[in-house]
């Protein structure tokens, strides 16, 4: 089969194989038979014409030309979803999907009350959301609208900033009932401590001025805010959390309460070219209120 045969099918299906492993895996997940998956794997490598993954007891492995085709096929998969969101869309009233990229503390825990009322008020508008910590390509739109901790730079991207989130340590009632409080960030060292496996950059920016924090031997830790918040909730040790969330639950208590000062500092993203369309512009307004809101109950926070 000549390459320009290729539809976006078969690059569907190469990127299903490199998720599940399998011919079998990609046909599950793809909802086709497998010999269709392998007449669409066949296509593609005679049109690359070379193997483009190696087969051995761990599955489909694949080789580099096929790591190197990896990005440039995520990119169709994200313009074909981008798409059929627009196409979702009415030009005139907000209808269509509506693809919202966050964290996932921020999607658990703060964005559902308001999308809930956005519905409410738009029953016509689908709501896709995205839980990641890493920042999704808005350019690429593999997102319309994104919650970011980091400010974006790129000129192509409106963005209304929604102010500092301050996060401090917290550790539940209990916990400091069997392990006594700290007094001191040197204290610290003596306490089970909950933190981040990896830092990611936003981690890395309000870690910066506070290396007796940044250098801790973490007891437990994990990439996951929302396992951090959850360990710190059932009085596993001490952890970062949210002001704001924190004040929730009248057992978590502040630790070392005036003796850092760290903040997200919390932006709204869409790509400008969005603007014009009425699911996005009902979504994006609906999303900078109610984080607004969301900021205005923190104790203690100057609006």
């Amino acid at each position: 089969m000549d390459k320009f045969s290729l539809d976006w099918g078969h690059y569907r299906t190469f990127l299903a194989i490199l998720e599940q492993g399998s011919q079998s895996g990609a046909a599950r997940a793809l909802g086709l038979t497998q010999p269709t998956v392998g007449r669409h794997l066949d296509a593609l490598e005679l049109a690359a014409g070379k193997p483009l993954f190696l087969r051995s007891h761990q599955g489909l492995l694949p080789t580099d030309t096929a790591l190197g085709m990896r990005s440039y096929a995520e990119t169709m998969a994200a313009s074909a979803a981008s798409l059929a969101r627009a196409a979702s869309g009415d030009a005139m009233s907000p209808e269509g999907t509506v693809r919202i990229s966050t964290s996932e503390v921020i999607g658990l825990e703060v964005l559902p009350p308001i999308l809930a009322q956005l519905q409410e008020r738009y029953p016509r508008l689908s709501i896709e959301l995205s839980l990641s910590d890493a920042v999704e390509d808005l350019l690429r739109q593999q997102a319309d609208i994104a919650v970011r901790m980091v400010e974006p730079t790129q000129g192509a991207l409106v963005s209304r900033k929604i102010g500092g989130i301050p996060i401090d340590l917290f550790a539940h009632r209990s916990y400091l009932e069997r392990h006594g409080t700290p007094k001191t960030l040197e204290d610290l060292s003596a306490h089970r401590m909950i933190g981040f496996d990896r830092h990611f950059a936003y981690v890395r920016e309000v870690l910066k001025n506070y290396p007796a924090i940044s250098d801790l031997r973490f007891a437990f830790r994990t990439d996951s805010n929302v396992a951090q918040l959850a360990m710190i909730r059932a009085g596993g040790g001490i952890g970062m959390c949210q002001v704001g969330l924190a004040a929730r639950d009248p057992d978590l208590v502040r630790v070392l309460a005036g003796q850092i000062e760290l903040q997200l500092m919390t932006f709204l993203v869409m790509h400008e070219n969005l603007k014009a369309a009425p699911r996005c512009r009902v979504a994006f307004d609906a999303l900078a209120e109610g984080l607004h809101a969301y900021r205005a109950t923190i104790p203690g926070l100057a609006s």
